[in-house]
């Protein structure tokens, strides 16, 4: 007992002198520093990594007699490797439009065969639609589009709200869509016979839908939602996605203003994945894509949950997705999460009346896969609000409390804390701007995406400069302006308790204009808060160092979220990095990414290298790191691409252009390659490979021609590139736009035209009216307001058929203000596109696709544009 007291006696003793006196050599070993920061590293390998990866066991149609309810993966599987060998499914193309249909009305009628007729009906529709709806300024036209649509309800019920589930089955060109969304559409089917095969009657009717149009600007998603006559019924629905091939799906989008969705998930979802930052960040706009959500929100005013598979977007949309990547264990884990969600919410009783149930929004996150949490948007205020307001009362006590222990005033202490603000400011600003320098530095010198392939180099390009940012100036300050008055230690401690206000202050911020993501500041907050409380109650923080140890136990959850959080944005972001277009610096995005999750999951912890001998050298040891990885980055790992795995896309047409003058005759006839390229190396990586003598941007050859004079096709196609091509192309078809009259209304002011179309499954229509002449109506979007009126010229129709061919006539009706209409009054531009595989490619072209590298995903297709004057 004796030896006891006196061995606390010596650490009171050793305590004191680090707390009286600022000197180095009672600092531990410079070079365990380094072991300090390996730990954190290593805990993100032992502990986020694996459980990021983790999947569940599948079940396989041998043990279905042993786990009776239960989704098997195995059989899901089989179906999905007869989708990959059906190869592409284009809208118009026979594969989607029978050879898909027949696949799907032959699982219902083995779905019908092993059911209990006893207690379930079974409807199958097969839907033929056509429409129109603007988004973006473009009308998206479609004829005879088909869904292929279930309902299976329960004999014993007489509930008319039915719960939707979705998925689509039609691919993008050249792609067998394994991924996107053969997998999801799979896993409904699975759903679908577990349901019908259940002993378990649900209270309402279930909707699924396998949508043949989703590819195509979601057409078969308005299709079905404005006009198929159960859709009335439909009141709250799930949408099942993808943007990747494989992994776990993720829940990013839920309500809106529907918070019981999120109680339902909670509830229901075996293996949950989710939060609501990623909800915010794809409602900026940063994300530059959609799915059938925005379609049945808008459209049909449900509320709902988006799902997506996640990971491996590398081969998203690409000839690459395709069987191999799916894994039995990833169909499992959507499987038990989709099948656990429709059995919850087909029995809820929100459902009968969900439009009184739209009461807010919710804040929700899982914790590595382990748990769910949710809680209302208003609770988030009041606890944000709590958390940190008593944060930073408690931040003022313990600088209270430092000024009593040193006998210093309050007013110098204050001084000292203010000045560890403001470096913390500085440390902010430049643990966001080291990484994003980087990212500059690298767009400046065309060597952006060298992480594209090997991902880990973001930890010593953006990661390791963004925590030399976080501990630089406040190691200058400690070692330059040293304090005979406050100790180190408490120094270091003030120095966290000012990152602890500035993070409190934002939080309090965010919650005040709306911000759910202001939940992750919160507990970072509320995690530092908790070891404050924790030393000054144990009286640790006069104890040298030891406080550090309470510190960095209390900040292991934390840090293992907030890499758990990151690591998925940067899972689902680098591969994005390849199809975001030409004109924005990716790195600056991955570099934010990096900065942010760097700031939320170290800062706290970084600046205790100062609790070692010479941190000064830690940091140049840093910096060495940085400097080793910048140097990998720019030798051939750091280029981006790989055959197979990490490609390069570039997305062109084979054009064959005619412009007509007013008198019909041809005023011009070209042909060439219009080249869309899809990330910020553009052109670049080719040129070894390919012959781009003559290669100019499309600007540069507009020349006051309408849309430029080429026949872009939506998102993904602008600011491209044109190869101009000697040999005209070949197109495999023929699109005709026919004048079929024309009349001057009786206010001799106004004129109507009628025109028949004649093409292929993809059209284009660019309509333009000259100088003085206005458009006022259509045959386009009849009721719709907003367009033409407040559209802006040229306007763009884009129109797809399905299963009929027909000619779609349409008429125009312009307004001038001279009447004189026997002049030039406006240009029309008609494309055809040729997307299917069936459509066979001239030589040339042929010749053209195999020289690009090995390294490059090509989505080509032929593409005809006829500019006319009338």
């Amino acid at each position: 007992m004796l030896n006891f007291k006196r061995k606390l006696t010596i650490m009171d003793n050793i305590s004191f002198d680090l707390a009286e006196k600022d000197n180095p050599r009672k600092k531990m070993p410079w070079y365990h520093a380094f072991s300090f920061l390996f730990l954190w590293a290593a805990l993100f390998f032992a502990v986020v990594f694996p459980l990021y990866n983790v999947l569940p066991i599948s079940v396989n149609i041998d043990e279905e007699i042993f786990k009776p309810g239960q989704f098997v993966a195995e059989r899901a599987q089989h179906l999905l490797l007869e989708l990959d060998r059906l190869g592409p499914k284009i809208i118009g193309d026979v594969v989607n439009e029978k050879t898909m249909i027949d696949f799907l009305l032959r699982e219902m009628d083995i779905v019908h065969r092993v059911m209990r007729h006893d207690l379930y009906d079974l409807e199958v529709d097969v839907q033929q639609v056509s429409g129109s709806y603007l988004h973006l300024e473009i009308v998206r036209m479609y004829q005879a589009v088909q869904n292929v649509v279930v309902k299976l309800s329960s004999k014993k019920s007489n509930s008319t709200s039915y719960l939707l589930v979705n998925s689509h089955y039609d691919t993008k060109p050249g792609s067998v869509g394994v991924g996107d969304a053969g997998s999801m559409v799979v896993t409904m089917l699975e759903v679908l016979r577990q349901l019908a095969t259940s002993s378990d009657p649900f209270e309402h009717p279930i909707v699924f839908l396998f949508n043949g149009a989703e590819e195509s600007s979601l057409q078969g998603a308005h299709g079905f939602i404005t006009q198929h006559r159960w859709s009335p019924s439909c009141k709250a629905f799930i949408n099942l996605d993808s943007v990747g091939s494989g992994g776990r799906e993720i829940l990013f989008r839920g309500g809106p203003n529907h918070r019981w969705l999120m109680s339902h998930y909670k509830a229901a979802a075996k293996h949950p994945f989710a939060t609501t930052m990623a909800e915010e960040i794809f409602q900026t706009g940063v994300i530059k894509s959609n799915t059938d959500f925005k379609i049945f929100r808008d459209f049909g005013r449900l509320p709902g949950l988006d799902m997506v598979i996640q990971y491996n977007g590398y081969v998203y949309h690409t000839k690459y997705d395709r069987f191999e990547f799916i894994t039995r264990e990833s169909l499992q884990n959507t499987g038990d999460n989709v099948l656990s969600l429709v059995k919850s919410l087909s029995n809820s009783k929100e459902m009968q009346f969900t439009q009184t149930q739209s009461n807010g929004e919710s804040v929700y996150f899982d914790f590595l896969g382990l748990f769910f949490v949710t809680y209302p948007e208003y609770v988030a205020m009041v606890v944000n609000t709590i958390v940190c307001g008593g944060g930073i009362v408690l931040l003022y006590i313990s600088l209270w409390y430092v000024s009593k222990k040193l006998d210093y005033q309050v007013a110098a202490v204050a001084v000292e804390f203010g000045s560890l603000f403001l470096l913390e400011l500085v440390s902010i600003f430049l643990a966001v701007g080291l990484p994003m320098l980087m990212a500059i530095f690298y767009d400046a010198g065309n060597r952006t995406m060298t992480y594209f392939t090997n991902s880990w180099l973001v930890v010593g390009l953006f990661i390791i400069p963004s925590v030399i940012g976080l501990v630089l100036p406040l190691t200058l300050y400690l070692v330059i302006n040293r304090s005979d008055k406050i100790p180190h230690s408490y120094r270091l401690q003030m120095a966290n308790h000012a990152h602890c206000l500035f993070i409190a202050l934002l939080c309090i911020i965010l919650t005040i204009f709306s911000v759910r993501s202001a939940y992750i500041l919160m507990i970072s907050v509320l995690f530092y808060v908790a070891a404050l409380s924790i030393n000054l109650i144990t009286k640790l923080h006069d104890r040298g160092y030891f406080w550090s140890l309470v510190l960095c136990t209390c900040q292991l959850i934390p840090f293992l979220y907030f890499s758990y959080l990151f690591y998925a944005f940067l899972i689902i972001a680098i591969p994005m990095t390849g199809r975001n277009g030409t004109e924005t610096n990716p790195d600056v995005v991955i570099a934010f990414l990096c900065a942010l999750g760097t700031i939320m999951a170290l800062a706290f912890l970084v600046p205790l290298i100062n609790v070692f001998r010479y941190p000064i050298i830690i940091i140049g040891g840093l910096t060495c790191i940085t400097f080793i990885f910048c140097m990998i980055s720019v030798s051939e790992m750091g280029f981006p691409y790989r055959p197979r795995t990490n490609v390069m896309r570039v997305n062109f047409l084979q054009v064959h252009r005619k412009f007509f003058k007013y008198n019909g005759s041809v005023s011009e006839e070209d042909s060439g390659y219009y080249i869309a390229l899809q990330d910020r190396r553009r052109e670049q990586p080719l040129r070894e490979k390919l012959d781009l003598t003559g290669l100019l941007h499309i600007e540069n050859i507009c020349d006051n021609l309408m849309n430029c004079g080429v026949p872009s096709f939506g998102q993904g196609w602008s600011g491209g590139r044109w190869l101009p091509r000697k040999a005209p192309v070949t197109v495999p078809g023929v699109t005709t736009l026919e004048l079929l009259s024309k009349t001057i209304l009786e206010s001799n002011y106004s004129i109507r035209y009628y025109f028949k179309l004649t093409g292929p499954a993809h059209m284009t229509i660019f309509v333009n009216p000259l100088d003085g002449v206005r458009l006022v109506d259509w045959s386009f979007l009849r009721g719709v307001p907003d367009c033409p009126a407040k559209c802006k010229p040229p306007y763009q129709i884009y129109f797809s058929w399905g299963a009929d061919s027909s000619p779609i006539n349409f008429y125009l009706e312009f307004t001038k203000t001279s009447g004189k209409f026997k002049e030039p009054v406006f240009e029309i531009g008609i494309s055809g596109h040729y997307r299917s595989y069936v459509h066979k490619r001239d030589s040339q072209s042929a010749r053209f696709i195999k020289q690009f590298p090995d390294f490059v995903h090509t989505m080509e297709w032929p593409a005809s544009y006829d500019s006319y004057i009338f």
